[in-house]
């Protein structure tokens, strides 16, 4: 397969990877980039062309890894609101309604943050980017039998971080809203 085909190919999937990973625009198309140079350097080095993906993805997690070793902390999460500004339509409800999806994902997505890397890795590649376990044992370098075991305590452990930070809740508009939860300090 040629260099090009698999950039157009993968583009998407691996930048909506490291971008639901690092929750930053800007690093997140660095190391995309980053990813892409040196899949095209090293892509003679693939001889099983269905290991291709899993190759891939390891390189963007990789990158990943060391972005945050580097920082010592992850990105903010939360959106900018120039971006959410962005958001044009002669609909306000459908501007109301976007805003209001993006402040949901901003809330859950901080709450992820609280998940350790080893089980948070595991829960975007399945949930989000809906990667098999075996895909994602191949990623990770660990067995698929791991990759289960992690995702289940994974979405366990994040299950009990969002009923502890958030409540949620449907509003008078039908629509589920995460507000959190006030620490009341005696």
């Amino acid at each position: 397969m040629k260099f090009w085909d698999i950039y157009n190919q993968y583009y998407d999937k691996i930048r909506k990877f490291i971008l639901a990973t690092v929750k930053n625009e800007w690093v997140a198309d660095d190391l995309v980039q980053e990813t892409f140079i040196r899949i095209q350097k090293h892509m003679d080095q693939v001889r099983e062309a269905e290991k291709l993906p899993s190759w891939m993805f390891r390189i963007a997690y990789n990158l990943c890894q060391d972005h945050f070793r580097d920082r010592k902390h992850p990105s903010n999460p939360m959106p900018e609101m120039a971006e959410k500004m962005e958001c044009q339509s002669s609909n306000g409800v459908f501007i109301q309604k976007k805003l209001e999806q993006q402040e949901m994902s901003a809330c859950v997505q901080q709450q992820m943050l609280e998940l350790p890397e080893t089980l948070r890795t595991p829960l975007i590649l399945h949930d989000i980017m809906e990667f098999k376990h075996q895909e994602i044992a191949d990623i990770l370098g660990i067995s698929p039998e791991n990759a289960k075991v992690r995702l289940h305590r994974a979405r366990k452990q994040f299950k009990t971080i969002l009923e502890k930070a958030c409540r949620l809740e449907v509003d008078d508009r039908n629509v589920l809203v995460c507000e959190p939860v006030e620490n009341s300090k005696p």
